[in-house]
């Protein structure tokens, strides 16, 4: 389909990147990604690529520091191998909790990693929803942020019965995303009003919306350890709710995360595969995983043909 284009993958996530390039019906190009013994990273760029418009398809997911530096040294690669451009399709984008200061004499890190991710000679980012909008100004080359709503509507429209569910935030942060899908099936919201004592742990305070004897969808742009997951889905529960499924973009699940899923009185998590699920979540049965490779691969044709990407959303 096209003749200037190649799809290079990371070691982060190639089952995505092969469906990313099937999509627009390529193969993914040849690479060697390999280490010294002392751990460094090592990559040969096994095509050429002089005058090539270059993807490099690799989220930024655990283990991040390993995933991050194996992008940035693929970049700088491809930059020396005379690429015509180099994109960068980070579907998960790591570090971007940190970024603003919390706390004096604290770093903006996700600032940082945009930072060398620009210095090492990429020429847009691609990524999808960033837990923070703002880090898309902390680029100064092309940013698209694509979300991963059309894939999760696309889920859910077939599936909605005569009553609506309730479309619920874990947190106030989340409420413009509930606010959108909402406004796409026309359902109702509801919000939970947690706080948060230190990093990972939360505890849910007060729940604002009607939820007795509905289903409610807790919508969220990632799961980590699942604290605020399974306490929200408690909360739900004692309220009446019927029915508690959860949908999150990116299904980080480090820690006890899987565990406290298994245990907890969530029927359903939905996630996507900007990062790749693990063994323990493979095996639980709770877990379902739509694939985001179309959105993406359209994103690229649009990006490499010079189309609207926004138009995927409207």
């Amino acid at each position: 389909m096209f003749k200037s284009i190649c799809i290079f993958s990371g070691q982060a996530n190639p089952k995505l990147a092969k469906a990313i390039a099937a999509y627009l019906e390529l193969p993914v190009a040849r690479s060697r990604i390999s280490r010294f013994s002392d751990g460094e990273i090592f990559t040969e760029i096994q095509e050429n690529v002089r005058g090539v418009d270059v993807y490099v398809v690799q989220p930024t997911c655990a283990p991040v520091n390993d995933n991050l530096m194996e992008l940035l040294v693929m970049v700088d690669a491809l930059k020396r191998a005379s690429a015509g451009s180099i994109t960068a399709v980070i579907p998960y984008y790591g570090y971007a909790r940190q970024d603003r200061k919390v706390a004096p004499r604290t770093p903006i890190t996700a600032k940082l990693t945009a930072d060398l991710i620009s210095a090492a000679g990429v020429d847009r980012v691609v990524s999808m929803d960033l837990h923070a909008g703002q880090i898309q100004g902390f680029f100064n080359t092309p940013f698209d942020h694509l979300y991963a709503m059309p894939v999760f509507l696309d889920y859910l429209i077939p599936r909605l019965g005569e009553e609506l569910p309730v479309l619920v935030s874990p947190d106030a942060g989340g409420v413009e995303r509930t606010r959108a899908y909402a406004k796409r099936l026309g359902a109702e919201i509801a919000i939970i009003d947690k706080r948060r004592e230190k990093a990972n742990v939360s505890e849910v305070m007060n729940i604002i919306g009607e939820v007795k004897d509905r289903r409610c969808i807790i919508l969220d742009d990632m799961i980590d350890t699942a604290g605020t997951l399974t306490q929200a889905a408690a909360a739900l529960e004692e309220r009446g709710a019927l029915d508690i499924v959860a949908m999150a973009t990116h299904g980080v699940l480090s820690g006890p995360a899987v565990e406290r899923i298994r245990a907890s009185c969530l029927s359903k998590v939905i996630i996507s595969d900007t990062i790749p699920l693990g063994e323990a979540g493979q095996a639980c049965e709770k877990f379902e995983v739509l694939s985001v490779a179309r959105l993406l691969g359209e994103a690229i044709k649009r990006i490499h043909n010079s189309d609207s990407v926004s138009s995927l959303f409207v």
